[in-house]
């Protein structure tokens, strides 16, 4: 059974910084694309980051480019997403998400498996 569980969401101040995690487990994550989805209430699920299985490349959203750094830990099964120069825009429920695919699709729906979600709120 594939279970991926986020951490690390909470509050900052704009411009402030947070770092996710994301732990997997019933998958090998270098198997796999992974990627960072967001979705705000009455708003639908965006792409915010992507990694490629073997690590690379990687594909941001446009409002996160140059802001948010995927990442990952093999050893640790883990992804990261660390965010910064954070706005209140990007207050959302952050999901990690892992496709049955080692190319990655940039929509929700080319991924299979989901955590749960982690709640950031940005501050002003």
């Amino acid at each position: 059974q594939v279970q991926l569980v986020e951490s690390g969401g909470g509050s900052a101040q704009t411009g402030g910084s947070l770092k996710l995690a994301c732990v997997g487990s019933g998958i090998t994550i270098s198997n796999h694309c992974m990627g960072w989805f967001r979705q705000a209430p009455g708003k639908e699920r965006e792409e915010v980051a992507l990694i490629w299985a073997r690590g690379v490349p990687t594909h941001y959203g446009d409002s996160m480019r140059g802001r948010f750094t995927i990442s990952r830990d093999v050893a640790k099964n883990a992804v990261y997403l660390e965010m910064n120069s954070l706005k209140p825009e990007d207050t959302s429920t952050y999901y990690c998400a892992a496709a049955d695919h080692v190319v990655c699709g940039l929509a929700p729906k080319f991924f299979e498996y989901w955590g749960q979600g982690t709640q950031v709120t940005i501050s002003s």
